[in-house]
């Protein structure tokens, strides 16, 4: 079972690269750069996600020759749904699972005020509400001046989205929210409405980025959700410092 994971707005896939030594062997993690960041970050970043998701679908869809799972946090949940539809159009199966983190649903965003362009103090300040970034890295300029543009164009890429509806997935939707987190219980359910299938809604504690702070109860859930869906035994990779029994998602 291929894990293809999705980036948050600003950050690389590489963040995924830790969970392979969680998650059970027969899960392969496979963290889904985007242009502009990571190993990719000769190309041009991207702040059209219609032009970002066919890209990607051009280039993932010959690969994925057996089952697979989409994951995205925040703005990557949104490309992830995208992604599934775009990769659909191309004759490919439908994914085990699509799981979406930390995002409101597609039909109910709310991109107007990531239309233009934000300066550098107005990303500093998004970033400090968000929680999801250390004032340590928030004080070191050098940083700063590397991240600021990458996180400029997904904004702009979240203001450039636009909902288009379609025939819901034929795959199951399993959707991560914050308790915490700005983005409300209405609207993760919204998600409901994306699929044909079963639809799980799990609230973590937290803010916008319980995707680090719960990172262990969220892997074990993806985990979970994985083998029960492919009708596996779940094991673990665990060093012996962060074992603790799995325990099935809450609906």
């Amino acid at each position: 079972m291929r894990l293809l994971c999705l980036p948050y707005s600003g950050g690389s896939a590489m963040f995924y690269a830790r969970w392979r030594r969680v998650l059970p062997s027969w899960i392969d993690v496979r963290p889904v750069e985007w242009p502009g960041r990571g190993a990719r970050m000769d190309e041009p970043l991207s702040t059209d996600p219609r032009e970002l998701v066919a890209q990607l679908a051009g280039e993932l869809g010959a690969q994925l020759d057996g089952p697979y799972a989409l994951f995205g946090h925040s703005l990557g949940a949104v490309i992830a749904f995208e992604l599934a539809h775009g990769l659909l159009d191309r004759g490919v199966p439908a994914p085990a699972i699509l799981f979406a983190s930390g995002a409101e649903a597609p039909a109910v965003r709310d991109g107007s005020k990531w239309r233009h362009p934000l300066s550098d103090e107005a990303l500093m300040r998004e970033l400090r509400n968000l929680q999801g970034t250390p004032d340590e890295a928030l004080s070191n300029a050098e940083l700063m001046r590397s991240a600021l543009p990458v996180l400029r164009a997904d904004f702009l890429m979240c203001g450039a989205y636009a909902y288009r509806p379609r025939r819901p997935l034929p795959c199951p939707v399993h959707v991560f929210g914050g308790a915490d987190d700005e983005t409300g219980r209405e609207a993760l359910e919204a998600w409901r409405q994306e699929t044909s299938g079963s639809f799980t809604l799990d609230i973590l504690p937290g803010h916008h980025f319980f995707i680090h702070t719960e990172q262990a109860e969220l892997i074990d859930r993806i985990g979970w959700a994985l083998a029960r869906q492919s009708g596996r035994s779940i094991g673990l990779h665990r060093s012996e410092d962060h074992e603790r029994v799995l325990r099935p998602a809450t609906h």
